[in-house]
């Protein structure tokens, strides 16, 4: 097969490694990739938001798969275009992906289909929303309705510093037209966690439970992020939690899309708290999440091609996938100024020696090359991501690993996985 990744990230050179490696793949392509794709596949110029001239490649490549790998192109409605040309694309249609382009939609279709989610408002008028905080008090949550790359959402422990976040979305316009209209929410006490399954418009297959860390400083301190770094089994996700999620929440919106007229297909993404009333749903991403998928491919033992393949084809009904028992944990080495503006340009050394055959898997996110430099070309530039036989093994290599690595101008959480190691 001819197989077309779709993205720049770390999710993505976590999946190209993963594509490369399944002997259905004959030749494979990233659009645009970063200097670590281009170890894995061949890399072409094209903006993953550039619908038309993907479509094109794609036509002239003859290309047979194409794997959507950030959310932008979904929700613009690459797979509807690639589709519509006669092209297999892996991922949701547009009308599908409103679970992750807009919170507000997302919100009222489980308030309509009784998914458990916190309780909220939804505002247009930034006035109107303040004056909703004000009647409600702290902590509570304000969330830009469209997509912020993973910035858009305040955990507010004031009023003052909700009302703030409000003004900031809507007023001084720090994300564009995602901040136009908000969803405000109430705060949910517990424990986060990542829950993945692959959908084919009926079916849903679970995948492995991860965890992330959202903030940018250690004890999950400071400004959300697009995460930081992650780990993969979660321990708090039991197998009885992972049926009940599965039960209450991930097959009813199969079933409940797939009655909207919105069938979805691809990557689902459920964030969630933990309560102690049970699971409840924070928000839906309807992809991979990253640095999620670069933890579940290090510990997928099956071949990754034919799941995708029948996720587009609506056959995974039976279908089934082998796991690891290991421990996989991601570091992620950011550039100085993230989730700010980002220092962009510097050189990084030491990859080479920093990697370690199947134990440790340096996969790029903001990346590039200049001759034989490795330059930071990004916010989120390394996921440093390793395997151990528990979670302090796997930590433990990933920041001997991080250690080894000579860059100066970068930084990184220095306590991924810290609830596993707390649960021992």
């Amino acid at each position: 097969m001819r197989v077309l990744v779709v993205g720049s990230g770390g999710r993505e050179h976590a999946l190209c490694w993963a594509i490369g490696a399944s002997p259905l793949c004959d030749k494979l392509y990233c659009a645009p990739g970063n200097a670590g794709i281009a170890e894995e596949a061949e890399c072409v110029k094209i903006a993953a938001t550039d619908l038309d001239l993907l479509v094109a490649f794609c036509k002239a490549e003859r290309i047979d798969l194409v794997v959507v790998g950030p959310e932008q192109p979904l929700v613009a409605g690459l797979v509807d275009r690639l589709e519509a040309a006669g092209i297999a694309a892996f991922g949701p249609s547009q009308a599908a992906a409103a679970l992750e382009g807009s919170k507000g939609f997302t919100k009222d279709f489980c308030a309509r289909h009784g998914i458990p989610t916190a309780a909220y408002r939804r505002f247009s008028d930034a006035a109107a929303a303040k004056a909703y905080i004000a009647s409600q008090g702290a902590p509570i949550v304000v969330k830009a309705d469209g997509l912020a790359a993973g910035k858009g959402v305040t955990i507010a422990h004031s009023v003052k510093e909700a009302q703030a976040a409000v003004d900031e979305a809507m007023l001084t316009g720090r994300f564009g037209a995602a901040g136009a209209a908000l969803v405000v929410e109430e705060f949910l006490a517990g424990e986060e966690a990542s829950f993945f399954a692959l959908v084919d418009g009926a079916h849903a297959l679970p995948l492995a439970g991860a965890q992330d860390h959202k903030a940018v400083g250690d004890g999950d301190t400071g400004p959300n992020t697009g995460g930081m770094g992650a780990y993969s089994p979660a321990p708090c996700l039991t197998p009885a939690l992972e049926a009940e999620i599965m039960a209450r929440i991930v097959n009813p919106t199969v079933a409940a899309m797939a009655a909207e007229g919105r069938p979805f297909k691809g990557v689902l993404f459920a964030g969630l708290m933990l309560t102690a009333a049970g699971p409840q749903l924070i928000e839906y991403n309807t992809r991979f999440g990253d640095p999620e998928c670069q933890v579940l491919m290090m510990r997928l033992k099956s071949d990754i091609l034919p799941a995708l393949i029948a996720a587009r084809d609506g056959t995974l009904k039976d279908f089934d996938l082998r796991w690891r028992d290991d421990t996989a944990l991601c570091v992620v080495l950011a550039a100085k100024g993230y989730p700010g503006e980002p220092l962009k340009g510097s050189e990084i050394r030491g990859l080479a020696q920093a990697a370690d055959g199947e134990a440790v898997k340096i996969f790029h996110a903001g990346t590039r090359r200049d001759a034989d430099k490795i330059l930071a070309d990004g916010g989120r530039v390394l996921g440093v991501t390793a395997l151990g036989n528990d979670a302090a093994e796997a930590q433990a290599k990933a920041y001997a690993a991080v250690d080894r690595i000579d860059w100066k101008e970068g930084f990184c959480r220095r306590d991924i996985g810290w609830r596993a190691l707390r649960r021992g």
